[in-house]
Order: structure tokens, then sequence, then C-alpha cells
């Protein structure tokens, strides 16, 4: 067995911490694609316009993205390195696209003060869940439930269109991501596998990783925006 004086990290520790590095870099390199292309297409409205009123595109894009979501979350692992890779930033880019549409709806003032707002609920949750010792399991599993509960409200919202109701939804989806980012931090810091290191089994591990928590950031910053969010006149 190992030891290591008191200060200093073991072997698996430095380890553990150098692969959650690894997934916080592609979750950012993720948002980094994704936001340039969301600024590409903003650059010049008449893009948006275009794809908003091709409907064929713009929802083909939509299936597109959950499409490719499913397949990176099921099949990351499985995939060639160089493919997951591929996939990842596809989809961050295609998700760029997509979301370049709230440039349409909300003021660009709202829209970044609703990311660096994002950026400071995300990284204190993140860390919490990387260094707090208790079983975030069970508070996982009850967020989920509510997100289950959210997506079901929210489609039958489609139809009623009630203000009061997708108020409480925005509220109700911060609390579910922001509960969610500190179990899915738990979660992926759990399943580095120690010895791993360099090969592409890890890199996998932390492209699902960083898929995981890009999904988390995404959803936290749509739910601020639609709170704090200043509509374009």
């Amino acid at each position: 067995m190992s030891y290591s004086p008191p200060g200093l990290m073991s072997a698996a520790e430095i380890e553990s911490r150098a692969f959650i590095q690894k997934v916080y870099a592609w979750m950012c390199a993720g948002l980094a694609v994704t936001g340039a292309c969301a600024l590409y297409m903003a650059s010049d409205p008449r893009m948006i316009m275009a794809l908003v009123q091709n409907k064929i595109l713009f929802y083909g894009l939509m299936i597109a993205e959950l499409g490719l979501v499913f397949v990176l979350s099921g099949w990351v692992k499985t995939m060639d390195v160089g493919m997951a890779r591929l996939a990842f930033l596809f989809y961050a880019a295609l998700s760029g696209v997509t979301l370049s549409v709230i440039f349409l709806i909300y003021t660009r003032g709202s829209i970044a003060n609703a990311f660096f707002l994002t950026g400071g609920m995300f990284g204190v949750m993140s860390a919490y869940g990387y260094v707090t010792k208790t079983d975030l399991t069970s508070m996982g599993n009850f967020m989920m439930m509510g997100l289950i509960g959210v997506i079901l409200a929210s489609v039958v919202n489609i139809w009623t269109r009630s203000p009061a109701i997708e108020w409480a939804l925005s509220i109700l989806s911060v609390v579910i991501f922001t509960g969610l980012t500190a179990y899915d931090t738990q979660k992926i810091k759990a399943m580095n596998v120690i010895g791993n290191a360099g090969t592409d089994e890890d890199t996998k591990e932390a492209i699902s990783g960083a898929l995981t928590l890009y999904l988390d950031f995404i959803n936290l910053f749509l739910s601020l925006l639609r709170l704090t969010g200043r509509r374009r006149d």
C-alpha cells in the first residue's frame, strides 16, 4: 500500500485530479465552439432569420442534435477516440447554430449576464460535488425525477402557453440543473479508472464526462436566461 506524507497527494489523487481537469478542458472546448458558432450566426441576423423561417431545416437540425447527443451518451466509449472527439465538437457546433436564435429574443447584455451567472453557479456546485464526502446519489435520483416532470410539463405548456407555468418551470429547472451539476461531478470523479491515464479509454471517459457537464451548463444557462433575460423590443 502506497504512503503519502501529510499534505502531499497520492499518485491516485494526482491522476484523479488530472482526469477531472481533462473533463473540464473538453467541456470548455465544447462551450467555446458553441459560443463561437452562435456568435458567428448572430453577426448577421439574416442568417438566423433564414434558419428560423426554414422550418424543415430548423427542426431537422434540432432532431439531428437530439439524435447525436443520444448517440454520444450511449456509444462514446465504444467509438474510436478520434471519432469521439469529432462527434463531441460537431455536436457543440450544431448546438451553437440552434442556440443562436436566443439573439433574436434577448438582448446581448442579458445573454452575457446569464452566461456569467451560470458560470459562477456551475463553478460553485461542481466544486462542491468534487470535494464533498457526502454521497449525492439520492439527490441526483430526485433531480432526475424532477427533470422528467419538467419535461412533461413543458410539453403540456406548448398548448396551454401559460406564462405562470413557464416561470415556475424555469425556476424548477435552475434548481434541478444546479443539483445535477454537483451530482454529475461526483459521479464523473468516481468513474475515473486509476492507471488509465493517457490511454484512449481515458480520453473517451473524459469526453463522456464533459458531455454530461456541458449539458448541465447549457440547460442551466437557458433556464437562467428565461428568468433574467431582457427581451428585445
